[in-house]
């Protein structure tokens, strides 16, 4: 009898090591099945180029029925693990729980936004961890450019025109970088405003941005978006933002209708009620093959598990470049398993970095030696085209990007798409 193969989550982790297997396991050798609930893996990495609209959001998406051939997928949510019985259980879109019997279960979920008991942040925040909420950041920045030409109120203006994010990691300094540069780019549209009316700030609690990458790499970072009037807060927190009132612990405060947050991550709170080992920030605890503490017969990598960084020390940055790896290295392993061969531990070490900050401008190191500007810009899209699976999506998102290069930014806002049955309920008289 084959063995079953139980694989939850379709991110990074999921899709790679359902490839790896699909590359290694002879027919018959087991079968495998990838639990997500969307049929799509979203390349993030390509989330703020979505967000500033140089990428379709289709573009930044795998579609995992389309790419794993000869794997079952099941759409639905983890809902629990019964290790004793090696059962997981599964909460289809409609219909009664689905019980999968497994005899490996790798656990790929991946993770959330990370939000601070801070007053006023659940009503008016933004979160930037998903296709959506890039969509739908677009829109709404696109949005505040129309109220701010609309109105002759100057306090209304100001607010629309201010745009803050939380949290200096890669999400938020890109996020910001491409949206800003979008906002300057699009504004001949709008005469009624100046670039000057514009206030863009991004708020960090640590002393220095990009922790994940060299000092100096953060540095220019920081000299690039101060030299584009970007305001940049080290060492300062979010206090509050009751009202859509800013106040920081630097001792300002000011309206702003846009507040992204972008100040961390944590494992979904499933992974707690599992049962599984977990340290302080609620990561499932492997060892250097990612094989559970305690269950041999469990596996975790990608931005829920503690993997061991055997090459710097520590546990794994949270990144794109050690998830793919760490999927890779995982099906290898669950392979040998299968077969009674010798397991091998995660060994990787970053060949680079490279952080987007707008159309022809970034900031990177590649094989040792730092790039910015134009240059930087280039091989990072160069670097993220060829790490897209299948040829197909490499294609589009390529075309994308040339198609986008001489006409710039798209001012059209799509935010009606949020509510797409308004117009007939309109219609039928049931709004308004």
């Amino acid at each position: 009898m084959s063995k079953r193969i139980v694989i939850v989550g379709g991110g990074y982790v999921g899709l790679y090591a359902a490839l790896r297997l699909q590359q290694r396991l002879r027919s018959g050798e087991a079968q495998v099945t990838v639990v997500n609930p969307e049929n799509f893996m979203v390349y993030r990495p390509l989330l703020p180029e979505v967000a500033s609209g140089t990428l379709e959001p289709r573009h930044a998406v795998v579609p995992l029925r389309a790419v794993l051939s000869g794997t079952r997928f099941v759409a639905g949510r983890l809902t629990g693990v019964d290790t004793q019985r090696r059962v997981a259980s599964v909460a289809p879109e409609a219909g009664p729980e689905l019980e999968l019997e497994y005899d490996e279960l790798v656990l790929g979920v991946g993770a959330m936004s990370k939000l601070l008991p801070i007053p006023g942040l659940a009503d008016c925040g933004i979160g930037f961890n998903s296709l959506a909420e890039a969509v739908h950041l677009r829109d709404h920045v696109l949005r505040q450019l129309e109220i701010a030409s609309a109105t002759n109120d100057p306090e209304l203006r100001r607010c629309a025109l201010t745009f803050v994010f939380v949290g200096g990691g890669y999400t938020g300094v890109e996020a910001l970088a491409e949206l800003q540069d979008m906002a300057v780019d699009v504004l001949e549209g709008y005469p009624e405003l100046d670039v000057s009316e514009m206030r863009w700030v991004l708020v960090e609690a640590m002393d220095r941005i990009l922790t994940t990458v060299s000092e100096d790499l953060a540095e220019r970072a920081v000299s690039e978006l101060r030299a584009r009037g970007i305001d940049v807060r080290l060492s300062t927190q979010l206090e509050s933002a009751e009202g859509g009132l800013v106040r920081l612990n630097d001792g300002d405060s000011f309206r702003a209708s846009t507040l992204v947050w972008v100040a961390g991550t944590k494992p979904p709170p499933l992974v707690k009620e599992l049962g599984l080992p977990t340290d302080q920030r609620g990561r499932i605890i492997v060892d250097e093959t990612m094989r559970v503490e305690g269950h041999p017969d469990i596996w975790a990598a990608g931005d829920c598990a503690a993997v061991p960084d055997l090459e710097n020390g520590g546990v794994c940055p949270p990144t794109a470049q050690y998830a793919v790896r760490q999927a890779r290295r995982l099906g290898d392993n669950l392979a040998e398993r299968l077969r009674g061969g010798e397991l091998r531990p995660f060994h990787y070490k970053s060949k680079g970095e490279f952080v987007t900050l707008g159309m022809n401008k970034a900031v990177g190191e590649m094989l040792g030696r730092k790039v910015h500007g134009r240059l930087a810009w280039a091989a990072r899209r160069a670097y993220y085209a060829t790490q897209i699976p299948t040829w197909n999506r490499t294609i589009r998102v390529l075309g994308d990007w040339l198609v986008g290069m001489p006409f710039g930014h798209d001012v059209v806002n799509l935010d009606s798409r949020e509510e797409p049955r308004g117009a007939f309920q309109e219609a039928a008289g049931r709004r308004g």
